[in-house]
């Protein structure tokens, strides 16, 4: 990520310096993308329809429901919202690049992700992010001030939620095996992810394809709107720590407290109604949405208010490591799970609890990995490349 040594902020009186307001970014992108992986390793370790709902195949045992229900409360939504932000705000700090150097940017992220989709794992976002983010660049490009970018990323992100809303209502919309899989849908599943091959490749394009057309249907709404909103935030200099310390504090738990508020009564909901897909899937999830993005949002408040003290510096400076090479170390995650779970033979073995026992090991090798990697070199392998793909493509 390019750093704009132009942008002046201000800290509680003192200002802040390029290194130091960019560390905070880059921790904040740490932070997002090992929490991401929380909710991903079931993803890499269980079939589709587990992500979503935990009775796909009946009502799940007592503890792998109470797991699910703190994922879905705490986790799920919440880390994708704050990385979703914090790649908007990076849209925003490259913004006074050319026209031509951001979109063959995010032309060879997309297609880094389209690779990564087919070939590795189908839970890609870097596909989804290379296309939804040429649009929102067209936007910030264009909007001048942090009210227009969080208004019109607001307007997206409600229409986002509107079309979920929507497409529940359709006729036909009762039932959908990614929802309640049949035996033998979980079986070819499990067949395909194990063999690997032609076969994947080709499962995994035909998902690639449909995921896509999701996107544009309703999901990029939301997307869009959250990188406007992040760019916004950035804008507003609030991801450069231009608030206090007390004002990121009250924010994050005021925001913390309102995403329960909406999140538990929708979580508990959804277990009332017996994981129904129109109501569960569709009307509940909508709340679920938006109590997710507030707690991302509130998260990375309660970061920049309590990430920044002394206490926590050496936290700070281990998290700044790992976002500063965000790509590298999330294609990395998706090296160590796919040979785990799809290599060795893990995949459908593990319970949601035992899965979570993995995460804390995937983000050593992250950390490690970071630290040595820059005390040698200034960018992650993979950044550089991209980097040099970028520039060579494009003409400022």
């Amino acid at each position: 990520m390019q750093h704009d040594e132009n942008l002046s902020v201000q800290n509680n009186g003192k200002a802040l310096t390029p290194s130091r307001r960019f560390e905070q970014l880059d921790s904040a992108r740490g932070l997002a993308l090992l929490g991401i992986l929380v909710m991903n390793i079931g993803g890499f370790g269980l079939p589709k329809p587990a992500y979503m709902n935990p009775a796909y195949i009946g009502m799940p045992s007592f503890s792998d429901g109470l797991v699910w229900s703190l994922l879905s409360t705490f986790v799920q939504g919440t880390f994708l919202a704050m990385f979703a932000m914090l790649f908007g705000a990076g849209l925003q700090l490259l913004s006074k690049r050319s026209a031509g150097w951001n979109a063959s940017r995010l032309f060879w992220l997309a297609l880094l992700g389209f690779c990564h989709s087919v070939y590795l794992w189908d839970g890609d976002i870097l596909l989804t992010y290379g296309l939804v983010g040429l649009g929102s660049m067209v936007i910030i490009r264009t909007s001048s001030t942090t009210r227009s970018l969080m208004y019109t990323g607001i307007l997206l992100y409600i229409i986002g939620l509107a079309i979920m809303l929507w497409l529940g209502s359709l006729p036909g919309s009762g039932f959908s095996e990614d929802w309640t899989p049949s035996a033998k849908t979980l079986a070819y599943e499990t067949a395909w992810k194990l063999t690997g091959g032609e076969l994947a490749h080709a499962e995994r394009l035909k998902m690639t394809l449909m995921i896509q057309f999701s996107v544009v249907l309703q999901y990029g709404w939301e997307l869009a709107g959250l990188m406007l909103i992040g760019a916004g935030l950035l804008h507003s200099g609030w991801l450069l720590g231009k608030a206090s310390l007390t004002d990121y504090r009250r924010q994050g738990w005021i925001l913390f407290v309102l995403s329960l508020v909406i999140h538990i009564p929708a979580m508990l909901m959804q277990w009332w109604v017996e994981w129904d897909f129109i109501i569960a899937g569709y009307y509940l999830q909508v709340p679920k949405e938006f109590a997710a993005t507030l707690q991302g949002i509130a998260y990375l408040a309660l970061w920049y208010g309590y990430g920044q003290s002394i206490s926590w510096s050496t936290a700070n400076a281990v998290l700044s490591q790992v976002g500063r090479m965000t790509l590298s170390n999330y294609l990395l995650q998706t090296l160590i799970c796919t040979t785990l779970f799809y290599h060795y033979g893990w995949f459908n073995h593990f319970d949601r609890l035992q899965l979570l026992a993995i995460v804390p090991a995937i983000w050593c090798v992250n950390i490690l990995f970071s630290i040595l990697w820059l005390k040698y070199f200034k960018q992650g392998p993979v950044e550089w490349l991209w980097r040099r793909l970028t520039s060579i493509v494009a003409v400022e």
